[in-house]
């Protein structure tokens, strides 16, 4: 009963975390205009995603624009966007993985051994997604705060972190906790000992033929 419940809570937490990742990735505040220096013009606020870029007026109007060429965007943006697609497909297989292996679904095999071994690849795989999300945004967060305390950065064009990557590390740490409680929640059934078969007590009287 415990390990079925600590799958379904794995379950519904790596769920959760598949949510905050796919918010995360569609998002367009991963980077927002920082306002720093003496000329601060905060009409319009800049926000930059990983597959366009908008801006938001005071007038609560935002106006986005779709990236026109992949290639000119920077080797953060680039590998960040691939890392969290890798992560989303992962974190969708893992819960599917995971799905067939549970003990409060019946499909796939009704070996408890098999079922148990399919929900701990599921949670591995989960754990594996997670790790993808983790390496994005510490690769652009990285990016952010480097390009903010460079000299060369002019003030009008420095970033700060959006909302999206905090959404986006959200998701990755449940998918972290959800599929560590799929991967430890292997079931431990005792095996029945196989007893020898009874051996017939020797008859005490001989057949004489």
């Amino acid at each position: 009963m415990a390990n079925k419940s600590l799958q379904l809570l794995g379950f519904v937490l790596s769920l959760l975390g598949v949510v905050g990742l796919l918010a995360g990735t569609i998002m367009p505040q991963w980077q927002m205009s920082a306002y720093v220096g003496d000329n601060i013009i905060t009409a319009v606020a800049m926000y930059q995603g990983l597959w366009m870029s908008c801006a938001y007026q005071s007038t609560g109007q935002m106006q986005c624009k779709v990236y026109d060429s992949m290639l000119q965007l920077n080797s953060a943006l680039q590998a960040t966007r691939a890392l969290m697609v890798v992560s989303l497909l992962l974190s969708f297989a893992g819960l599917g993985v995971a799905t067939m292996g549970m003990k409060c679904t019946n499909c796939g095999s009704a070996d408890k051994t098999k079922r148990s071994r399919i929900s701990i690849t599921g949670g591995i795989i989960i754990l594996v997604g997670a790790l993808c999300a983790i390496i994005a945004c510490s690769w652009i967060s990285q990016q952010v705060i480097r390009d903010f305390y460079s000299p060369l950065t002019p003030v009008n064009t420095k970033y700060e972190f959006g909302a999206a990557i905090f959404v986006a590390w959200a998701g990755a740490f449940l998918d972290v906790i959800g599929g560590g409680l799929l991967a430890a929640s292997c079931s431990r059934t005792k095996s029945n000992p196989q007893y020898p078969t009874k051996m017939r007590p020797p008859s005490s009287t001989k057949e004489y033929v």
